[in-house]
């Protein structure tokens, strides 16, 4: 779906993009902006799910549409999601927030809390689990912010202005809840039905309106999309499984009401951007007298990278979609002739499957041995020492660990050593950090490319919340241990290329500029604060104010 088929969709009653009665952009000279220029009437904040450093890099010269044009802005092309716990919930969680996962308590998209009365002790970043008949797996959960311990943007700005309006659309519920905060005027994400919010919760008529355009266009299906020159180098079929399925070649077409593989197109993100557009028309963002945030988490190059990992023909024509879709949305702000300042980052970065990545030059990637999974360690030790069962609870092969409640003190400590001795031995493990080595270690203040493995881990450990001990695994070893299983690819790891991220900003009249030093995604929040005026406790955040203005000038006040 483009945002012109949403529109047309809408026209009864939205005409997106037409602006207001006296809004019209007109040809006036741009004033360049300086210390003294008001601030902007709306702020765009951007996420894309996955949208790597690398990526970025590799796909800018081929940028025409909205990423060129944020890429002529100020771009810090090394920003960091510094933390080690490099994951969609606790990486949108940093970027509104000034605070680094384990302040703003978001530690993994999963943890573990084996208080809980339920029989499913995991508990998703983004739900209540005190809701009865719940649980953490899809679709069983009620969504919900109160894990997130820390305001957000838009809750500063609520607070300071109660008629400031704050909007939040994604793809993913946890985006749209961990960047939107508590306060937020309204709040959804795409969903089979089209769009959903919290349980109860009545959408407006244009969200309702733009879900109903939404589901029609998931239930009719799609051919594939032509793959333009600049992708051809990128068309290379690769094994994956053992039934001779490949990827790398894929052209995105999809059966009618495929959600998934609706999501892990352009279509999806035109959807979230085309949502956007008209709850800001509706609503009339940007034409008050204060300053109003639009807050878009656009989640289909997750998708793809997941799914077919981010190196083949599909991720090339997710990358010309978005640039597309996000020129179109911005050409429709620019109708308005509202003073906007956009800023765009991504929740983590992300690297390719094993099996492209030893043709590209990396023999040494490879998936992990399944006897690394927190279910058949703990049952192999537990048997050994003669523990109760389930002895080890985990979300995955790496990460966040966590020992039975029901073991004694002396239980506990024979089985830890033991997990411990296994994992240090094994290969494709680079360390085991307890949380007592953690626990009472300060957060680095230190730019995040110089960061030790354990600051790292350190930016997004809360006690209370993380594991006994936290697994990492060895650079490029994907934590899948098959290919065939719908996800070929992932993230979350300690390295760099998990947590290299763009950041970039624009406003019109803005001198563009590139500053390469490592920043942070913590870094944004107190950015746009002091942008539009928003006072900022610096002593509860880890973030700082990043200077947009080239030269002597400072937008840091």
């Amino acid at each position: 779906m483009t945002l012109n088929h949403l529109k047309i969709a809408l026209a009864a009653t939205v005409c997106i993009g037409s602006g207001s009665p006296g809004l019209a952009q007109n040809s006036a000279p741009v004033a360049k902006v300086t210390a003294a220029t008001p601030p902007p009437k709306l702020v765009v904040m951007i996420a894309v799910d996955q949208f790597s450093a690398d990526l970025f890099a590799e796909y800018r010269g081929k940028f025409t549409g909205g990423l060129a044009r944020l890429a002529s802005g100020v771009v810090f092309p090394s920003g960091y999601q510094a933390h080690g716990a490099t994951e969609t919930c606790p990486g949108h969680a940093t970027i509104l927030t000034g605070s680094h996962p384990g302040r703003a308590g978001i530690v993994a998209n999963n943890y573990f809390d084996l208080s809980v009365a339920r029989d499913d002790k995991r508990i998703y970043c983004a739900e209540d689990e005190s809701v009865p008949g719940t649980a953490s797996g899809g679709g069983k959960y009620a969504p919900s912010v109160n894990h997130l311990l820390v305001p957000t943007l838009g809750d500063l700005m609520k607070a300071r202005d109660p008629e400031a309006q704050v909007v939040s659309v994604a793809g993913k519920d946890r985006a749209a809840i961990m960047m939107g905060g508590r306060q937020a005027d309204e709040l959804m994400w795409l969903a089979p039905t089209g769009l959903t919010s919290y349980r109860g919760t009545t959408l407006s008529p244009t969200a309702t309106q733009a879900g109903t355009a939404i589901a029609a266009a998931i239930a009719q299906p799609r051919p594939g999309l032509a793959l333009p020159a600049d992708c051809a180098a990128h068309d290379i079929a690769i094994p994956v499984g053992d039934k001779g399925a490949t990827v790398g070649t894929g052209r995105m077409a999809r059966d009618a009401g495929d959600f998934r593989r609706f999501m892990a197109s352009p279509e999806a993100d035109g959807a979230v951007l085309a949502t956007a557009a008209a709850l800001r028309q509706v609503r009339k963002m940007g034409e008050g007298s204060g300053t109003d945030l639009l807050i878009v988490g656009l989640s289909a190059t997750d998708y793809v990278g997941h799914g077919v990992g981010t190196e083949g023909a599909e991720m090339c024509l997710q990358m010309m979609g978005l640039d597309r879709e996000l020129g179109d949305f911005f050409a429709r702000l620019d109708a308005t002739g509202i003073d906007y300042a956009v800023a765009l980052t991504a929740d983590h970065g992300g690297h390719d499957m094993p099996e492209r990545n030893r043709q590209n030059g990396w023999t040494a990637a490879q998936r992990v041995d399944r006897a690394l999974d927190p279910d058949a360690l703990g049952k192999a030790v537990a048997e050994k020492l003669g523990l109760p069962q389930p002895l080890l609870y985990g979300d995955g092969p790496f990460g966040d660990m966590y020992l039975s409640k029901a073991l004694t003190a002396a239980q506990r400590k024979a089985a830890q050593a033991e997990i411990l001795a296994r994992l240090r031995e094994h290969p494709q493990i680079e360390a085991v950090v307890t949380a007592d080595e953690l626990a009472n270690r300060p957060i680095s203040k230190h730019a995040p490319d110089t960061w030790g493995l354990h600051d790292k881990l350190r930016a997004s450990f809360h006690q209370g919340r993380s594991g006994d001990f936290i697994v990492v695994l060895k650079p490029r070893v994907t934590p899948i241990p098959e290919s065939g299983l719908g996800y070929v690819a992932t993230h979350g790891s300690v390295w760099d290329y998990d947590r290299r991220v763009p950041m970039l900003f624009w406003r019109k009249g803005l001198a563009g500029f590139e500053q390469p030093n490592a920043v942070m995604t913590v870094d944004i929040m107190p950015t746009l604060a002091s942008l539009i005026g928003v006072p900022v406790d610096t002593g509860k955040i880890d973030g700082r104010c990043l200077d947009l203005l080239s030269g002597a000038d400072s937008s840091c006040r």
